[in-house]
């Protein structure tokens, strides 16, 4: 094959250190922002991010050159340096150490976009740690209950 054709979706999950409510509604608009200009200046495609006060959701479509823990770990030190050097918390704000990253085929996207879009409606009925451990299981990944979330 003379050419690479691919289009790769990933639903990456990122929780605040100790699952602490700490992302404020006053700024999280600003920091969906700067996390989709890390996105962008890494040449990859933010579709959808949102979140509740002690987690986020992102979709993006990825380039095949992309290394999902690279991008994982830009977001999670630039956004959280962007919190700290603006003093939005309290203390040091930090993500928890893991992630989650759920490939997400084409006939899915717009479930997940919809879903990643409602997700304060969403959390009003489930736990992040019923809907983490969901994803989980409806990937079968095998995982130590224990070592999901930090202590």
């Amino acid at each position: 094959m003379a050419n690479t054709y691919s289009k790769l979706h990933v639903h990456l999950v990122i929780i605040v250190k100790y699952r602490a409510p700490l992302i404020n509604r006053e700024w999280k608009t600003d920091l969906y922002k700067y996390i989709t200009g890390i996105v962008t200046n890494k040449n990859q495609k933010m579709i959808i991010i949102n979140g509740v006060p002690n987690h986020i959701h992102i979709l993006l479509g990825l380039k095949t050159t992309c290394c999902i823990d690279d991008i994982a770990r830009d977001i999670k030190s630039n956004s959280s340096r962007w919190i700290n050097e603006n003093k939005l918390v309290q203390g040091r704000f930090e993500w928890q150490k893991g992630y989650g990253a759920f490939s997400v085929g084409a006939p899915n996207l717009k479930t997940i976009i919809n879903y990643i879009a409602r997700q304060e409606e969403h959390h009003r009925k489930d736990s992040l740690e019923t809907e983490y451990e969901r994803f989980i299981d409806a990937d079968k990944i095998e995982r130590d209950k224990k070592y999901m979330f930090d202590p």
